[in-house]
């Protein structure tokens, strides 16, 4: 018997698709005896795991020189939202080797979007078509 058949897993509608690398702000509803309060956590997705329950996700954020750790549970309904605000360039799926390093060492580079990507390019080309064509049979030695 498959659990995924018994009960289907409800996915939090406030956390946009994330990967290893990102480096987000969860904002969470914290319970303190009658009261209620949203509390921020912000740091580095070092793991994704996808499986019948829905899955989680491990951030990581150093704090006074100590590593912390937390896993959330994709449908947990005690995240309020997720915002990501960078998106890091990775080449690995779980970012264990973080550890590891310290936190100067462990910054990665922002991934590059496509759209950036493009807007670079057309300032070039601009300029290569300002420049007066040379053959090389034309240009001083």
């Amino acid at each position: 018997m498959n659990i995924k058949s018994l009960v289907e897993p409800k996915v939090n509608r406030g956390i946009p698709e994330l990967s290893p690398g990102d480096t987000v702000k969860v904002s969470l509803k914290i319970k303190e005896g009658d009261k209620e309060r949203l509390q921020q956590l912000q740091g580095l997705v070092i793991r994704i795991r996808k499986g019948v329950d829905g899955g989680s996700f491990t951030v990581r954020r150093v704090s006074y020189n100590v590593g912390v750790e937390r896993v959330f549970p994709f449908q947990s309904l005690m995240i309020q939202k997720v915002e990501v605000l960078r998106h890091g360039k990775v080449r690995r799926a779980k970012l264990y080797y973080l550890r590891k390093l310290s936190v100067k060492q462990s910054r990665l580079k922002e991934r590059q979007s496509k759209v950036g990507v493009s807007e670079q390019v057309a300032p070039a080309q601009e300029q290569e078509a300002a420049m007066p064509a040379t053959s090389p049979q034309e240009r001083p030695e």
